[in-house]
């Protein structure tokens, strides 16, 4: 369930990618951001793939690609695939649940997101894991949050939920560097770190990605680190079909 719980949080998540990855462009950025103004990915479809490396405390290494689908807003699907051609977890996210077709270990799950986090200590939506996967913001500003320049940085700290955010959005890219999530009970957290990001469309996305979590799982809490590489970002692209059963 460690591995499985990883690459679902990531999709966030997982050897060559078949067929030839795009060039990567760097984005520079045009100007600085005087007022706060984060862009936010432009999209109605999106089709994408990416390079994975999850390290669980236990000091297992897993490498793989995955494979992304999306439509803004309503669905997230995805595959994990650990190399050869073999396809090791299928994943469904909307608006209500999670559901995740585990074909190597037999532990599916299909749970809605306050039945998640009951279980793992980690509050979820599918609005946060577009987010956290395209280094926008969490939420929207409030008048109720604390934003603070600082150097070429906005700082945001927002509390949802029960759950406080602080997110570093940089002046240039417009497009967030790190995100920090702690929930209150201290059940769980999440730290997000972009350390670059490319040119797709006229418009930042991220290249590469560390994540950090901290969660429950029933033998107790667990630590884990993924190192997410995009090697493809198809965004506007025609509409897809998201196939899933169990």
């Amino acid at each position: 369930m460690n591995r499985l719980f990883s690459g679902l949080l990531m999709l966030v998540a997982i050897g060559y990618l078949s067929g030839c990855a795009k060039k990567t462009t760097v984005f520079e950025g045009g100007g600085k951001m005087e007022d706060y103004a984060p862009v936010y990915s432009e999209y109605g479809y999106m089709d994408a793939k990416a390079k994975i490396v999850i390290e669980e405390e236990s000091g297992k290494i897993t490498r793989g690609t995955m494979s992304l689908r999306a439509k803004k807003d309503s669905v997230l699907w995805f595959t994990i695939s650990p190399g050869m051609g073999m396809e090791a977890v299928r994943g469904l996210i909307t608006q209500e649940k999670i559901q995740i077709k585990d074909r190597i270990g037999k532990e599916d799950v299909n749970l809605t997101f306050n039945e998640f986090e009951t279980i793992y200590g980690l509050r979820l939506s599918l609005n946060l894991f577009q987010n956290l996967l395209w280094a926008n913001p969490p939420y929207s500003f409030d008048y109720k949050d604390r934003l603070v320049r600082v150097g070429k940085s906005f700082e945001l700290t927002q509390v949802r939920d029960q759950v406080r955010y602080f997110s570093k959005i940089d002046v240039n890219h417009r497009k967030m560097s790190e995100m920090a999530s702690t929930s209150l009970d201290d059940r769980g957290s999440l730290l997000a770190s972009f350390s670059s990001f490319q040119e797709v469309n006229e418009q930042p996305f991220p290249a590469e990605v560390l994540y950090k979590l901290a969660y429950q799982l029933p033998a107790g809490g667990q630590n884990t680190i993924i190192h997410l590489e995009w090697t493809s970002i198809n965004p506007n692209s025609a509409s897809l079909s998201f196939p899933f059963r169990f």
